[in-house]
């Protein structure tokens, strides 16, 4: 019986592409570096903000990624996150688990502090236990050590427990903790992306990871 569920953010939970999108071209422009696509941003996403900058930035990221970066992450703390939605079917899937009893938490490589700001706007009446981002100290997706904290504290086995994602870092985290991993399909990869690294079990709509739930 699986007792929590531990949720990636962006492409999983929220539909941030957008957003994302905005304040990247926006710190591009203000350090004079060309404008990237949405399809460019979609494909840059999923492992952290700084690896976002890296390949945003192209050939000019080693004379102006610290800038850029810190420019960048302040503007999308503040962002207000007006493009950013929940996908369809998600908020009857988020109640029904929770009104089963089950913990939802979220481990996400966003900066922790936007992390918290877009769980505020969109999910806090969830009820998630935790929103684990990205920190100075502590390691990013695909390192398990932030999922095996969040088992631990709530003292359940890790048969217990399930990792909903859309992207490589997601099934290659679920592999490093040794729990299951469901690979969404409405997120920023393909199901031939998951399945290059290892992706075996995947939900094309929100209903569908209920039926993961008692397996």
């Amino acid at each position: 019986m699986i007792k929590a569920v531990i949720f990636d953010l962006d492409g999983t939970l929220l539909n941030t592409l957008e957003d994302i999108h905005c304040v990247l071209n926006e710190s591009l422009s203000e350090f004079g570096l060309a404008q990237v696509t949405l399809s460019q941003t979609k494909s840059y996403v999923g492992n952290g903000a700084a690896r976002l900058i890296e390949l945003a930035a192209g050939e000019k990221k080693d004379e102006i990624f610290d800038k850029l970066y810190s420019y960048y992450s302040e503007r999308f703390a503040e962002c207000g996150n007006e493009h950013t939605k929940l996908y369809d079917g998600e908020e009857q899937v988020l109640n029904a688990l929770k009104k089963a009893g089950i913990s939802l938490a979220i481990v996400t490589n966003k900066p922790q502090r936007a992390a918290e700001n877009v769980y505020g706007k969109f999910l806090s009446e969830f009820g998630f236990c935790k929103v684990l981002g990205q920190t100075a100290e502590r390691p990013l997706k695909p390192n398990p050590s932030s999922v095996l904290t969040i088992i631990e504290e709530l003292n359940i086995k890790k048969e217990e427990c399930i990792f909903v994602g859309d992207g490589e870092a997601d099934v290659l985290t679920a592999k490093a903790a040794e729990i299951k991993c469901i690979s969404v399909l409405w997120g920023f990869r393909t199901k031939k992306q998951l399945e290059a690294v290892g992706a075996e079990h995947f939900a094309e709509k929100y209903s569908e990871i209920l039926s993961f739930i008692d397996k």
